[in-house]
């Protein structure tokens, strides 16, 4: 399925219960913010190396598939509303990324562009 596929589906989900009444951008913002908030409590307290073994327990591995499909239902849910084509959006966002992030000064740094290229403190 394509993300159209979804976004139809998940529009349809909404349209057959009449929920598109309360699938107001400001609301589909919060629930975004507040499912991305669930996934993040799986990892809080986690190790990196725990967190990075996270699906290997099938109950939390189970939660967090779910919690991640929650985030993307209401992040395509919220495109749709706004009629913004969420490919196209990424695609100019990973250009601009790439001219602020050039290979040869954020290679192996986390620095945040505006600090790439100076010295340690």
């Amino acid at each position: 399925m394509t993300l159209e596929d979804f976004q139809r589906r998940l529009r349809d989900f909404a349209d057959e219960r009449d929920w598109h009444q309360f699938h107001t951008p400001k609301n589909l913002a919060m629930a975004l913010s507040s499912e991305a908030g669930e996934l993040l409590e799986l990892f809080q307290w986690l190790t990196p190396e725990q967190s990075a073994q996270v699906t290997h327990d099938p109950s939390t591995g189970e939660n967090v598939r779910h919690e991640l499909a929650d985030v993307l239902a209401y992040l395509l849910r919220l495109a749709d509303v706004l009629e913004i084509d969420l490919m196209a959006a990424l695609d100019e966002k990973m250009t601009l990324n790439a001219a602020k992030y050039p290979v040869e000064l954020a290679k192996g740094t986390a620095r945040k562009y505006d600090q790439l290229g100076q010295e340690d403190p």
